[in-house]
């Protein structure tokens, strides 16, 4: 069976059209750095030294001053019926609010090709905050392949999972004119260092690397300035250390996605629970136990109550837990991006199940989970 994906549902246009217009009167363009070659007999060779040990590099490059990108800000925020940022502007971190099932997903994957067409963008990263987040983006990508390739006329585009076992990906990511999307999970780059006696601590990723020159990773990824997608902000960059991690990629800016925004910088599109549930994207489900009784061999959940009172939101559910051997009943608090396999010490039924979303409002307590896994009937 071949999955069809609509390419017209206005609402993901209108999601897009928020990105892209931020860079209203950007002329295509790129930016250049040489790149050493390890191939040629090249020794204590420079990133940005250019000579014939050398290869091209290309990144992003931003045209547009920040009194431009502010007065674009403001437009898509007034069209969008949005409070309008104030001057002067602060940070590139824009957010994107999309209720869960909504297909966030595609959204900001597509968006990737719009900035490429329009503007002639190549540089992407994606950055999650699980395992298990990070594999379904994969997926993602790879089920929409001929799709973006039959809307955008067979563009050319790599997209890979950093492996810090393959740094020399980064090179490839660094020197290919074409779009380039990487997928990284924050816990890859999150422990950088600044003391060269504290290097062993550091994820490799922070480290000099004999097959790049003897260049850290991260000195590539940081020379292309890259456009930064980050899924779940609310559970990425939560820390200061996480947020000191995504600065060390040197980004042209972010597009935040999420349901439930912690941190609200400069806010493009909004289409919140309600918004969702009166255009009939969503279905509404309140739970209040999933009947299975004592069968340990499917996944039960039961919603005991939602919280509120301080964020992130959190529930207290009830699922089935590995503990020394058995499996027990017992009650867990949740939020948003954990990983019900986790929680449950392993329990592979529960592989896949991360929670999406918590909802809470008068009379109603709702937790949500991808709508491709049927958890509630």
């Amino acid at each position: 069976m071949k999955i069809q994906f609509s390419s017209d549902l206005d609402y993901q246009q209108d999601a897009i059209n928020a990105i892209t217009g931020v860079f209203d009167g950007q002329k295509v363009c790129n930016s250049m750095f040489t790149v050493a070659n390890p191939t040629k007999n090249s020794s204590h060779a420079d990133l940005f030294a250019a000579s014939e040990f050398s290869d091209l590099g290309i990144g992003n490059r931003l045209q547009l001053l920040n009194e431009d990108l502010l007065e674009n800000i403001q437009a898509v925020q007034l069209a969008n019926g949005l409070k309008e940022s104030n001057p002067p502007l602060a940070n590139r971190d824009f957010t994107i609010e999309m209720e869960t099932g909504t297909g966030k997903t595609y959204v900001y994957l597509r968006s990737i090709f719009e900035l490429n067409q329009q503007y002639g963008f190549t540089k992407f990263i994606i950055v999650v905050p699980s395992i298990a987040i990070k594999e379904g983006v994969y997926k993602t990508l790879q089920i929409t392949e001929e799709h973006f390739k039959n809307l955008y006329t067979n563009i050319r585009y790599d997209y890979f999972i950093y492996d810090s076992s393959k740094r020399e990906q980064v090179r490839s990511f660094a020197t290919n004119d074409y779009v380039q999307i990487m997928v990284i999970n924050i816990d890859a780059f999150r422990k950088g260092f600044e003391n060269p006696d504290e290097e062993s601590k550091a994820n490799l990723i922070h480290r000099p690397d004999d097959r790049l020159s003897g260049m850290k990773p991260i000195e590539f990824i940081k020379a292309t300035n890259p456009i930064l997608i980050i899924d779940e902000p609310q559970s990425v960059d939560t820390t200061a250390k996480s947020k000191e991690a995504i600065k060390s990629l040197n980004p042209l800016c972010s597009f935040r996605f999420s349901a439930t925004h912690v941190e609200k910088h400069h806010q493009l599109y909004k289409l919140d629970a309600v918004d969702a549930y009166q255009r009939k994207l969503v279905k509404q489900i309140e739970v209040a136990e999933l009947e299975i009784g004592d069968n340990h061999n499917n996944a039960y959940i039961k919603l005991i109550k939602v919280d509120n009172r301080r964020s992130p939101i959190t529930a207290e559910i009830e699922l089935d837990v590995v503990r020394g051997g058995a499996v027990d009943r017992i009650k867990k608090k949740i939020k948003s991006g954990d990983d019900l396999l986790e929680i449950s010490g392993g329990r592979e039924i529960y592989d896949g199940y991360v929670v999406n979303d918590i909802y809470c409002a008068a009379g109603e307590n709702i937790s949500t989970l991808p709508a491709n896994q049927r958890l509630f009937a």
